[in-house]
């Protein structure tokens, strides 16, 4: 794998308050500024130990520490410890050498301002503005100068009313970042485009956009973690890439090698992980197979030429020497019956020298086509609106065949051409006349040699179907063991998310692209068949968008799996109880994530098909996807009741401590109003930032929920909210805090139930008063309260207690 975590020297020992610059302030060696959320640092390093060369740079501080994303004196290090950065009355930023005052580097914008700062922020971008105009009429910023990384949020391309055109430029070393010969740029003849570069010669093209995503990207499925944009208007033409799931750590970097890729920065292994890369196969390197070739990687060789044209040096390309390309089988006159062959499923060709109209429709671009004879091809500019007009007017060049991603082009061919394929076409259909009669026949006759067949090996056939589909109607797939294996890398623990009482749980890849998280029962697992088969059989009947969707599940020999929708911001836990991680949820976001599950269990216990309690609710079984949408997840503990049917008991209680009613608990007792307390549980925690059972308070020996208790009754409920939490709403937390404590009332038959919990979440009604707790053990200081809030203790005699451990 590429280093790209650079390994460098970092000369600072002072970092200063602030995130800003002053007019006249000087940043010196050993000296930084840390951006608002301690996401980024600005300073002086050198790139490794044994360099002596000086470079003012920017890099990651709080995670992925150290990773330079930009340099501003590329080409002219300072070869000793004695650069000064200063910010001029005008807004220019100057980095001289204190020895020699001579200058370095300078940020080459300025203008008369009134109160000019300069400000690093937290996605790396380094700034210039004018205090009296705010950040967004800035007056210099080093988004408009990258180096060899491209950042999210940072625009890629042109701005002529800046003067301003943005590239990328690997480093011409890991030691030495001046230019190297590689560029990432806009090409803007014609429809503009995206091109890699090794010095002038084109290696690689991304293509022009289509609406969806770059003609030449093999894989255009919808991404989790960040999504591709671009704008074009008369004064700006600009790509940029946006982070959905804005906790990702990710940067695309193009390597002193040459290699564009795609880094995400995985805090587990505490490095960058390599997520996608630009050169995939043989047939990115531009212009492979010559004009009117085509490349193939399914084929072999690879290239060949597009239908109705022959290579142009067969001898050349017996050996594999394909650069002179194909010619026409028959050449254009510009005669009467030329028309267009539509070629399907291909990269679109090389745009340098095209024109566009992104308003006409296909047929008017066909029209202006068909006019114009120089004009060879022609197809949609905007596949997703179905509109916009792509012309070419040259040899067709650097094409391949794109099966899941590619687009229609349709291309000039001659009459004769045009011809051949309606005597083709003809000859079809007179085969499939006679074919057709036969085949039917023939169709009939096997269907009824399937039906006896089937009849007579009815038995056996019984039992060998699976026994849960057979039993219970599962309408879901049934994978094999080998598809999940090779999806999985064989279950490799580079792809391991995690671990619960189930088994261990690896993230996936189908051969459609998909992503998914494979479920593996492990042997030693507290749960066994019965729960697995409640996974599966449960989750398959439940849809809703807040429930977790199953995609199938295998069964070989002692093998049991479940296959689910991957969730790429994991589970709630792993981000409510990590200190460094709560900081990323937001106040909006946990309230969203309250009502979510709200709405989850009201469609479990009163809209599905199925009354289903579910037993084992927590934060480790709330799943978050890219939209921090959460869905409640693991069912192999949930139960359903029918009819009028609202609560059982059981003498084996499983669960997780610290989220279990009372009643549960002690007597084995079960109901919907069970998964109301547990989710009383869950708010407070998620307002809190706290676990419930590993709470600890100095003053006192409850656990989460007393605490909670506790303030409430002192009038100090809001001292409850998580310390992180960044100016939340007061009313929307006093109110969660309150509707949990209704939710962990110790009387089931005082908490609300759901339909009404989602009630109090969206509306503005006076909530009633709680009464206490359940687990509330210490002596009561604020006076008695009613037979509804007694004490209670659990009692492990008369039930089993199955604890299971947090997934």
């Amino acid at each position: 794998m590429e280093v790209l975590l650079y390994c460098f020297h970092i000369l600072f020992t002072c970092t200063l308050a602030s995130d800003t610059i002053s007019i006249n302030q000087t940043i010196r060696d050993g000296e930084t500024i840390v951006s608002a959320q301690q996401a980024f640092e600005l300073g002086f390093f050198s790139p490794s130990n044994t360099s002596h060369n000086q470079y003012l740079g920017i890099w990651y501080k709080q995670f992925a520490t150290g990773t330079v994303v930009w340099v501003a004196n590329r080409e002219t290090p300072i070869s000793n410890k004695t650069g000064e950065l200063t910010l001029n009355p005008g807004g220019l930023l100057v980095l001289r050498d204190s020895t020699t005052n001579q200058i370095i580097w300078s940020s080459d914008t300025s203008r008369e301002a009134g109160n000019v700062v300069a400000q690093l922020l937290d996605d790396s971008n380094f700034i210039v503005f004018d205090g009296q105009d705010g950040p967004e009429n800035y007056i210099w910023q080093s988004f408009d100068h990258p180096g060899n990384t491209i950042m999210p949020d940072m625009k890629f391309g042109r701005n002529l009313e800046k003067g301003i055109v943005t590239n990328y430029t690997s480093w011409k070393s890991d030691d030495d970042p001046s230019p190297g010969p590689f560029m990432i740029c806009m090409d803007f003849n014609g429809y503009p485009q995206i091109f890699q570069k090794n010095g002038d010669q084109i290696q690689y093209r991304l293509g022009s956009w289509n609406g969806l995503a770059y003609s030449g990207n093999t894989n255009n499925h919808p991404n989790p973690i960040y999504r591709n944009w671009f704008y074009m208007d008369e004064i700006e033409t600009s790509a940029i890439f946006v982070l959905i799931n804005k906790s990702v750590l990710t940067k695309l970097t193009i390597s002193p090698q040459g290699n564009m890729a795609q880094w995400n920065w995985i805090s587990r292994t505490q490095g960058w992980f390599l997520y996608s890369s630009l050169t995939t196969d043989s047939c990115e390197r531009y212009a492979l197979c010559g004009v009117h070739g085509i490349c193939d990687i399914q084929q072999s060789p690879n290239c060949g030429c597009l239908r109705g044209f022959t290579p142009k040096r067969p001898d050349q390309w017996e050996i594999a020497d394909w650069t002179s390309g194909c010619q026409r089988e028959i050449p254009l006159d510009c005669g009467a019956g030329e028309g267009f062959r539509k070629y399907s499923f291909v990269k679109l060709p090389d745009t340098q020298q095209s024109w566009f109209d992104r308003n006409m429709s296909l047929d008017q671009c066909k029209m202006k086509c068909t006019k114009e004879c120089n004009c060879t091809a022609y197809a949609t500019l905007n596949i997703k609106r179905g509109i916009g007009c792509l012309l070419w007017y040259n040899e067709l060049i650097d094409m391949r065949t794109l099966p899941n991603n590619g687009q229609d082009i349709y291309i000039r061919m001659s009459a004769a051409e045009l011809e051949k394929d309606k005597r083709s076409s003809r000859s079809k259909k007179k085969v499939l006349a006679i074919i057709i009669p036969v085949s039917l026949g023939l169709v009939i006759l096997l269907g009824l040699c399937v039906i006896i067949i089937r009849k007579k090996k009815k038995v056996k056939a019984q039992g060998r179907s699976d026994p849960i589909v057979q039993k219970d109607g599962v309408d879901v797939p049934l994978f094999n063991l080998s598809t999940l294996s090779v999806a999985t890398n064989n279950f490799s623990t580079d792809n391991k998310l995690g671990e619960g009482g189930f088994g261990p749980v690896y993230k996936g890849f189908l051969e459609d692209g998909r992503e998914i998280a494979v479920k593996r029962l492990s042997v030693v697992s507290t749960q066994g068949i019965e729960e697995y088969k409640n996974e599966v059989i449960f989750i398959s009947k439940l849809q809703h968008r807040n429930l977790v969707k199953i995609l199938g599940y295998c069964v070989e020999g002692a093998e049991k799996l479940l296959v689910y929708e991957f969730m790429p911001n994991s589970s709630l836990d792993l981000l409510l109880f990590e200190e460094t991680k709560r900081k990323i949820l937001n106040w909006s976001q946990r309230f969203h994530i309250i009502n979510g599950i709200a709405r989850g269990l009201l469609y479990l216990h009163q809209d599905s098909r199925l009354r289903i309690i579910h037993r084992d609710l927590k934060a480790a079984n709330i799943l978050l996807d890219h939209e921090m949408n959460p869905k409640i997840s693991d069912f192999g503990l949930a139960r359903s009741f029918g009819g009028n049917e609202t609560e059982t008991n059981t003498k084996r209680v499983v669960g997780t401590y610290g989220y279990m009613a009372p009643e549960y608990a002690g007597d084995g007792i079960f109901s919907t109003k069970s998964d109301v307390f547990s989710f009383g549980v869950l708010v407070l925690e998620i307002v809190s930032g706290k676990k419930n059972r590993q709470f600890f308070y100095e003053a006192h020996n409850h656990n989460l929920v007393g605490h909670a208790w506790r303030l409430y009754k002192q009038g100090k409920t809001l001292e409850l909210a998580d310390e992180s939490l960044i100016e939340p709403s007061d009313i929307q937390v006093l109110r969660s805090i309150h509707m949990a404590l209704l939710c962990v009332q110790h009387c089931p038959e005082d908490r609300p139930d759901m339909s009404m919990v989602v009630m109090m979440l969206s509306s503005d009604s006076r909530f009633p008063e709680p009464r206490q707790p359940g687990y509330y053990t210490e002596v009561d200081k604020f006076g008695p309260e009613n037979s509804s809030s007694m004490q209670t203790q659990i009692s492990n005699n008369y039930v089993t207690v199955t604890h299971m451990e947090d997934r």
